[in-house]
């Protein structure tokens, strides 16, 4: 997240010393000048690479009753729990994380993993789920969060200190007051009349099912619906987020679930397209924290009129065969898939204790060292993006897996929390790759990666559905390679426009031990798949105009580049202004909804981006189809005084989907219908934009009786 005149950014290495990033205000190439990215203190070039198998997860247990209206409901009670976890090769310490699991406390207990096992879903068939946060120690005592919380940003604040919240009631999900107060790095003692440092207590947690749509937003996991453990020492800490009670009675009297302490119930309709989903926590304020401790998991929805069977193969019009599950196992009953792979990668830094490190300073981004809040708008912690130094594959450090001769199915997802991914296939002899869909399911016709050099783009939260052709790879091992940048992503190509990552550390994601097949591939060559069409389009009966901005501080620091510190990334609306075209008008969380549409309407949003990074911005609840892209021309004080004529949209943007790139300095137009009323969000999925003020509540129809207040939550 950087100013568009700005040239450089510092940061600190694993070694404790200052590199610099460098951009060539010629060619635009940023070029970190240091050895090596940095993180904790176990450097990432001793970690072994491909000494761990890959971990596929298996399918998480589920019951299936008959539902109100006689047809079935899959339950599932899961829970989100600490333990410990070989990350790291075995000559390393495992590392504590949190992840899901089954919430019974036998065998459960030993079944919990980050990520977690997967859900597999059918369409029409609801899925209901007990999401149960036990972040408890083994005397039912809450746990501290794993990582250094800053309680200065707009975030779930369970403390209600350390004052008052704008209305001067102190309640939750408010930025607190500071004044008078200076801030102690964490591990120091506090005089709290007159200091505060990183928040210690329990930790708030929601559950969202990213590319859920259809359901209520009792079910979506809201930002301020966040809630503690059923913990016996919560003592003043607020047991939850200001919309959960609101939350609580809808889910009651929808569907006759009560929601005990310390849990949420969400019903999922699953009457989307067949597609990768995935879940992660969403609380408000430290969502970046939560989702780098471990919590996240695959959920695969699979039929409907644009599901699986209804792929065909164009040679003969008859049902495609696409790379599933091993012969002796089916789906559903635990069985490890193997042709069909699911694979979560993100970046992630460890110490050399094993634990994951993530930065407890805002100097490692920038070397600023203060002053902070109250006395300068800049967070003591909080970092506009941080990037680990290694990539983890299902929760692994570079793995190996086994794979034969023959076509396998990719389900990928980019769960990084601010790395762009470009997934180079080139290095592998002999491979073909079709993208065949993305996150809102299937695409409109396959995609040779071919076209694109064998390189698959992928911004945080994005998935792409791939087959993977081996046929021809000869035996032996072969490395799938990142070429996306170690820093912010703004387009381009690696190598003339930007440094790609380290191919030592990040540029590496996993290795595939080729072996013969062991039988016939009957699977159908993705250049012969006929996948299913897109509903019809709908005419928008209204177009918005949303921006995309940052605001930069000026600091009195000769460290920090020209003077300025990212101090919030934001959101905001574009309005005519006379004579110069249109204005950004910023907004933050806490401003009252701007965005409103009525139950059954079509709009347009067009996203401008007056930034100088890429975004990757995520609607909830409904999906949209990308439309075009148009590059705009911005002046310094935030007016797009011209807008060009339309870009190609690439072809993994086609189709529908949740989650898209917005580029600096373009206009994205997306197009979507509202069908479900309720209190939902639109945001930059760069967590650390996220819970720093670049998210939005976007309303679906009026208000709702009893609903917390729009810009000032209730105590």
């Amino acid at each position: 997240m950087h100013q568009v005149s700005r040239r450089s950014f510092l940061t600190w290495t694993a070694a404790g010393t200052l590199a610099l990033v460098v951009t060539d205000p010629v060619t635009g190439v940023r070029r970190v000048v240091a050895e090596e990215l940095p993180g904790g203190t176990l450097p990432a070039g001793d970690i072994r690479p491909f000494a761990s198998p890959l971990l596929v997860p298996p399918t998480m247990p589920r019951t299936r009753r008959s539902g109100a209206k006689g047809g079935p409901v899959d339950h599932y009670d899961i829970s989100v729990r600490q333990f410990a976890q070989q990350m790291l090769p075995e000559e390393h310490p495992a590392t504590t994380v949190w992840g899901y699991g089954p919430a019974d406390g036998g065998v459960g207990r030993r079944l919990h993993h980050a990520p977690s096992m997967t859900i597999e879903a059918e369409h029409g068939v609801p899925v209901r789920i007990r999401w149960v946060n036990d972040l408890v120690d083994d005397q039912g005592r809450a746990l501290p969060h794993l990582l250094p919380v800053d309680p200065t940003l707009h975030w779930a604040n369970p403390d209600l200190r350390p004052g008052p919240g704008p209305d001067g009631m102190p309640r939750t999900d408010v930025r607190p007051d500071f004044s008078g107060l200076t801030y102690v790095p964490p591990g120091e003692p506090v005089d709290p009349d007159t200091q505060y440092s990183t928040y210690q207590g329990p930790v708030p947690m929601v559950v969202h099912l990213h590319g859920a749509m259809g359901m209520g937003d009792e079910s979506d996991g809201y930002p301020e619906a966040w809630y503690l453990p059923d913990a016996w020492d919560l003592g003043e800490h607020a047991e939850h987020g200001t919309w959960y009670e609101f939350f609580a009675r809808r889910s009651l009297q929808r569907y006759g679930e009560m929601w005990r302490r310390g849990e949420q119930v969400a019903h999922y309709p699953n009457d989307n397209r067949d597609s990768t989903l995935w879940f992660h926590d969403h609380t408000l304020g430290i969502t970046r924290l939560n989702v780098y401790a471990g919590p996240a998991g695959f959920y695969l929805l699979r039929g409907g009129p644009q599901g699986e069977d209804e792929v065909r193969d164009a040679r003969t019009g008859r049902r495609a065969v696409l790379p599933a599950n091993a012969p002796a196992s089916s789906r559903g009953r635990g069985r490890v898939p193997t042709y069909e792979l699911p694979l979560a990668i993100q970046d992630r830094s460890f110490n050399a204790d094993g634990s994951l490190f993530y930065p407890d300073t805002r100097a490692f981004f920038d070397g600023y060292e203060g002053p902070y809040v109250p006395d300068s708008p800049i967070h003591p912690v909080w970092n506009p993006e941080f990037f680990g130094n290694t990539l983890i594959v299902n929760g692994r450090t570079w793995p190996f897996h086994e794979v034969e001769q023959r076509r396998y199915r990719l389900r990928l997802l980019n769960g990084c929390g601010s790395r762009f991914l470009i997934l180079d296939l080139s290095g592998i002899p002999g491979v073909r790759a079709h993208q065949i869909g993305n996150d809102g399911g299937f695409l409109p016709a396959p995609h040779d990666l071919a076209q694109d050099g064998l390189r698959l783009l992928m911004a945080p939260a994005e998935r792409a559905d791939v087959i993977l052709d081996l046929t021809d790879v000869p035996v032996g091992e072969h490395v799938i390679t990142n070429l996306g940048p170690d820093e912010p992503y703004g387009g381009g190509e690696p190598g003339v426009d930007f440094d790609p990552a380290d191919p030592t550390t990040t540029g590496r994601v996993m290795q595939l031990r080729v072996v013969p097949a062991t039988g016939r591939d009957r699977t159908t060559p993705a250049e012969h798949l006929q996948l299913p069409g897109l509903p019809a389009d709908v005419t928008a009966v209204r177009t918005r105009k949303l921006a995309l901005l940052e605001h930069m501080h000026a600091v009195d620091d000769h460290e920090v580049e020209e003077g300025e510190a990212p101090a919030a990334a934001l959101l905001g609306v574009m309005r005519p202004h006379e004579g110069k075209g249109l204005e950004a008008h910023p907004l933050t969380w806490a401003d009252p909804v701007t965005e409103n549409p009525d139950v059954g309407d079509t709009e347009e949003w067009e996203i401008y981006n007056l930034t100088a990074d890429a975004h990757p911005v995520h609607v909830h609840e409904t999906p949209f189809q990308v439309l075009e892209r148009r590059e705009i021309t911005v002046e310094e004080a935030g007016y797009v005084t011209d807008v060009g004529g339309p870009l190609p949209v690439p072809p993994g943007d086609r189709g529908l989907k949740d989650t898209v790139i917005s580029y600096p300095g373009t206009m994205t137009r997306i197009r979507m219908t509202f069908r479900n009323p309720g209190q939902f969000v639109w945001h930059c999925h760069v967590l650390e934009h996220e819970d720093n003020e670049m998210m939005r509540p976007y309303r679906v129809g009026p208000e709702q009786k009893g609903q917390p207040a729009d810009g000032m939550p209730h105590h």
